[in-house]
C-alpha cells in the first residue's frame, strides 16, 4: 500500500509544476530557455521548410500529422529490413522478415510498442537507438500536439484563446506589468494581430511542426536525459559494446557458452516509460534484472509511466484559461484510477485464485505481488504496456481489470491520446445530458449538432467492430492463431492481444505464438485503426465546433466542471466500454476465474467431520 501511495503522491507533486511548464511550452510563451532551444528549433524549421508562425486549419494540421507519420513509416521499415548491413551491429543480428518489420514499425509509429520479436536478439543497436527510441521520443509528442490542437478548436481557435488569456491578464493585472503568456508567434507577439475569422470560417488551430518540435526539445528530451542518468546510476546497462560471453554454472548442460545481451538500455527504458511507449530492450521487459535491477529503479519506472499523462491533465487549466476544467478531468481520471488499482491489487494478492500454483510461472518475485499489481494497473491505465511480470500469468480477474483499463483507454491514457479519448467521452456525455434535459447540447458555448455526433458515433462503434471482429475471426480459425490455450484463457489471450493493439497499449498474454504472418498483419491493421481515427476524428469535431458562433451562458447552460457532471461522464464511459464488451469479458477472464476457483475447491481436502 505504501508503494501505491508513494507513486501517486510523487506523480501528482511532480506533475503539477510540469503541467504548468508544459502549458507555457505549448502556448509558445516567451521564456528564458528560448536562448537555449531557439537556435535548434529554427534549424529544424528551416530543414522542414515551414514557417512556425503560420497557423493551420484542422485539415492542414491533420495532413501534416499524416505526412510526418508516412515519412517516418517508410524510413523505419526500411531500416529494420536492412539492419544487418548497417553499422552498430556488434552481435551480427540479421534483417527482420518483412512482415515482422512492418508490424514493428507500425507498432512503434503508433506509440504502442507491441512486440512480436525479442528485442535483445532480433534488433541491432542502431535499430534500437534510431528506429525504436527515435519513435519513442517523437510519437508521444505527436499525440500531445494533436490534443493541444483539439483543445484550441474547442475554445474557438488560437486567436480566441489568446483573447481569453489577454482578458484574464487584464482582469488580474497589477501595477507591475506582466510578461505576455501566449501569442500566435512562438516566442513573441506580433505588434499587429490578424482580424478574427468570420463565423463559419476555418480557425487557426496552431502549427503542427512547431508544436511537435517545441514539445520534443523543451519537454520530452530533457526528461528522458534525466531518467536515463538515474537508471544508469541504478545499474541499467548503457553501453555500445557487445555483451560478454560467459560459461553456464551447470557444466552438464548442452549450452557451453551464453551471450549476455547489453547495449544502450537505459536511454530506451527512459523513453519507453516516460513516453507511455512500453515494450522493452529485452523480451520480458522490466522483469529482466538488467532492465530493472533495484527497488528504486522499479519505483522510477512505475513513476515514469504516469508522470506525463498526469502532467497533461494539469496542463489543461493554464493552457485553456479554465482551471476548473483541470479539476474535473483530473478528479474523474483519479477516481477511475483508484478503483482500477484497488481491484487489481485485490485480485492479484487476495482473490481466491491468487495463490494458485499454476499462476506462479512468469511472476515477478523480487518485488512482490502488490508492486507487480501496481505496475499492471498503471501500465494499462495508460497506453504504456511495459511489464515487470508476465500478464499471461496474472490471476484471471487481474487480466480482466487490465482489459477494462485498455477498453476505456482514458483513465490516464497515452500522452495526448488519453486526453483525446476523454474529450470524446466528454462530448458524448454533453450530448446525452442535453437530450435528457431537453436542451440543444453545447460545450463551451458552441452547439453540438448532427455532423459532430455522427463522427463521434463512428469512432465509438469502430472499437467493438475491430476488436470483436478480429477476435471472432481468429477464434474461428484456430489453425492460424498460434494459441497455446484452447479454453477460456485462450479466449482471453486473443481478446487481450487485439484490445491491447487497438488501445495502443502493447502488453500481451505471451502464450500466443504471435510472430506469424497472421498476427503481424492483422495486428498492424488494428494498431493503425486504433491510433489514427482516435486522434484525427476529435480534431475534426473540434475544427467544426470552432467555426460556430459562441452562445452566451445562461441559467440553463450545462456546466461541465461540476462533480455531478463528472459522475455522469464516468457512467457514460462505463456504458460505452465495459457493458458493451461484457459478453467477451464473461467468456474470457470471468469464466477463467470461475473454472480455476472450482478446480481449487474440488482439489482441496474435505473438512474433518
Amino acid at each position: 500500500m505504501i508503494d501505491i501511495l508513494l507513486v501517486f503522491a510523487l506523480a501528482i507533486a511532480l506533475g503539477w509544476p510540469l503541467g504548468l511548464y508544459l502549458a507555457r511550452v505549448m502556448r509558445g510563451a516567451p521564456s528564458k530557455l528560448d536562448r537555449v532551444f531557439g537556435p535548434f528549433e529554427r534549424t529544424i524549421y528551416r530543414a522542414l521548410g515551414t514557417d512556425p508562425t503560420r497557423g493551420m486549419s484542422w485539415r492542414g494540421y491533420a495532413k501534416a500529422f499524416a505526412l510526418s507519420n508516412l515519412v517516418l513509416a517508410v524510413l523505419v521499415w526500411l531500416q529494420f529490413m536492412t539492419q544487418a548491413w548497417l553499422p552498430l551491429n556488434p552481435d551480427d543480428i540479421p534483417n527482420l522478415r518483412w512482415d515482422t518489420a512492418l508490424h514493428t514499425m507500425v507498432s512503434f509509429l503508433t506509440n504502442t510498442n507491441q512486440q512480436h520479436y525479442s528485442g535483445q536478439a532480433q534488433l541491432s543497436y542502431l535499430s534500437q537507438m534510431v528506429g525504436i527510441v527515435g519513435l519513442q521520443v517523437v510519437t508521444p509528442m505527436m499525440g500531445l500536439a494533436m490534443v493541444v490542437a483539439t483543445l484550441r478548436g474547442l475554445f474557438g481557435g488560437r486567436q480566441a484563446m489568446e483573447a481569453r488569456q489577454d482578458a484574464c491578464e487584464n482582469a488580474d493585472a497589477s501595477a507591475t506589468p506582466r510578461e505576455p503568456t501566449s501569442g500566435p508567434v512562438y516566442g513573441a507577439r506580433q505588434p499587429v494581430k490578424a482580424a478574427a475569422p468570420a463565423e463559419g470560417e476555418a480557425r487557426d488551430l496552431g502549427n503542427y511542426w512547431a508544436d511537435v518540435t517545441r514539445a520534443t526539445l523543451r519537454f520530452m528530451l530533457p526528461l528522458c536525459l534525466l531518467w536515463a542518468l538515474m537508471l544508469t546510476a541504478q545499474g541499467v546497462p548503457s553501453t555500445l559494446s557487445a555483451g560478454p560471453s560467459v560459461r553456464p554454472i551447470d557444466a552438464s548442460v548442452e549450452m557451453k557458452e551464453q551471450k549476455i545481451p547489453l547495449g544502450p538500455v537505459a536511454p530506451m527504458v527512459a523513453a519507453k516509460q516516460l513516453g507511455t511507449n512500453g515494450g522493452g530492450w529485452y523480451g520480458p521487459n522490466s522483469a529482466v534484472p538488467l532492465e530493472n535491477p533495484t527497488p528504486f529503479s522499479n519505483l522510477l519506472e512505475i513513476l515514469a509511466i504516469v508522470l506525463i499523462p498526469i502532467s497533461v491533465t494539469f496542463m489543461i487549466g493554464p493552457f485553456t484559461g479554465r482551471r476548473r476544467l483541470t479539476a474535473m478531468v483530473f478528479g474523474s481520471m483519479l477516481l477511475m484510477s483508484a478503483v482500477s488499482t484497488g481491484a487489481t491489487v485485490w485480485s492479484e494478492a487476495y482473490s481466491p485464485t491468487s495463490t494458485d500454483s499454476a499462476l506462479m510461472e512468469g511472476k515477478e518475485v523480487r518485488f512482490g505481488a502488490t508492486t507487480s499489481a501496481l505496475w499492471t494497473a498503471v501500465t494499462t491505465q495508460t497506453s504504456n504496456g511495459s511489464v515487470n511480470a508476465m500478464h499471461d500469468s496474472l490471476a484471471p480477474l487481474t487480466g480482466g481489470v487490465a482489459l477494462v483499463n485498455m477498453l476505456v483507454n482514458a483513465i490516464w491514457g497515452g500522452i495526448g491520446c488519453g486526453l483525446q479519448q476523454f474529450l470524446v467521452y466528454l462530448l458524448l456525455a454533453v450530448f446525452l445530458a442535453g437530450l435528457m434535459t431537453g436542451r440543444t447540447p453545447e460545450l463551451f458555448g458552441r452547439k453540438i449538432e448532427a455532423p459532430e455526433v455522427r463522427l463521434l458515433a463512428l469512432l465509438i462503434l469502430l472499437q467493438p467492430l475491430v476488436v470483436l471482429g478480429f477476435t471472432a475471426l481468429t477464434l474461428a480459425l484456430p489453425s492460424i492463431t498460434g494459441n497455446s490455450n484452447p479454453g477460456f484463457h485462450g479466449i482471453s489471450q486473443v481478446f487481450y492481444e487485439y484490445t491491447s493493439a487497438f488501445a495502443n497499449n502493447g502488453s500481451g498474454f505471451e502464450g500466443l505464438g504471435d510472430a506469424t504472418y497472421w498476427w503481424n498483419l492483422s495486428c498492424s491493421a488494428v494498431l493503425a485503426l486504433g491510433r489514427y481515427p482516435a486522434l484525427i476524428v476529435p480534431l475534426a469535431v473540434a475544427g467544426l465546433l470552432a467555426r460556430k458562433r459562441v452562445a452566451p451562458e445562461g441559467s440553463g447552460t450545462l456546466h461541465v466542471e461540476t462533480p455531478t457532471f463528472a459522475l455522469t461522464l464516468i457512467a457514460v464511459i462505463a456504458i460505452l466500454t465495459v457493458l458493451q464488451f461484457m459478453p467477451a469479458l464473461v467468456l474470457g477472464p470471468v469464466a477463467d476465474h470461475l473454472s480455476l476457483a472450482a478446480a481449487s475447491t474440488a482439489n482441496s481436502p474435505s473438512p474433518a467431520l
